[in-house]
């Protein structure tokens, strides 16, 4: 019989062992629609289920800047470690009540990190040309896939002064672990970092085919459900498990 689903914290649980990595995630804009679990549960590793909040399941569109990327306890890893990022994400629960992320794709414009990351662990990144600015207020997001220039977005988004600490926001930010399949089997993967600073934005545009691609069409055709901002955290890696 599958455990229940572990409480919802923004505190993140100890990694068991030394941290085998990790990256300093900021300048996030995170963009979440409500969906039918059954609609993502096909998408999902096997042994795992779609996580519900309030009678749905979420998918999530983020991009922001990942940088400071180290390995067991190497220094920063130059240019490779330091991109743009967008990836599209579900939320899961496993059998042993583990909640965790899901990505259905991810882009990134450093192709040696996109390779490392298929190869060690089957995270389906995509060689992507992605960019970031900050103009009068306001962050822009551009993401275009080498190979399909049709499949990316561009995104808008200003942020606000306002915090948000509601359980909603924890159960989308809050995630100290991703599941993953590899030859079969399902990975998770644990990560720890402080409890994010979360604000409320406003988004400004969305045009994105990512959503689509990944196999969830529709989905952008409509305003998010839930549109938030965070300037960042550090993140540790344990290992997979």
């Amino acid at each position: 019989m599958d455990a229940a689903p572990a409480p919802i914290s923004a505190e993140a649980p100890a990694l068991a062992g030394r941290a085998v990595a990790s990256q300093r995630w900021s300048n996030l804009a995170f963009l979440h629609w409500r969906v039918r679990p059954e609609d993502v549960a096909p998408l999902l590793p096997k042994g795992t289920r779609p996580d519900v909040f309030d009678g749905s399941s979420w998918v999530g569109l983020i991009p922001f800047v990942l940088d400071r990327a180290t390995v067991f306890g190497s220094p920063p890893v130059p240019y490779f470690g330091d991109f743009v990022e967008v990836n599209v994400r579900l939320y899961a629960v496993d059998g042993m009540g583990r909640r965790g992320v899901v990505f259905v794709s991810l882009e990134a414009s450093r192709l040696a990190a996109v390779l490392a990351a298929r190869a060690a662990f089957s995270i389906p990144y995509q060689w992507s040309s992605t960019t970031v600015a900050l103009v009068d207020g306001r962050w822009r997001y551009h993401s275009r896939r080498h190979g399909a220039r049709d499949v990316g977005c561009d995104i808008q988004i200003t942020p606000s002064s306002t915090p948000v600490e509601s359980t909603l926001s924890q159960f989308l930010t809050a995630r100290w672990g991703l599941f993953t399949s590899r030859f079969g089997r399902t990975i998770f993967l644990p990560n720890q970092h402080p409890a994010w600073e979360v604000f409320e934005a406003r988004l400004d545009s969305l045009e994105d085919t990512l959503l689509e691609a990944a196999g969830l069409p529709g989905l952008a055709e409509h305003a998010p459900d839930s549109v938030l901002w965070s300037p960042g955290v550090t993140t540790w890696f344990g290992r997979p498990a």
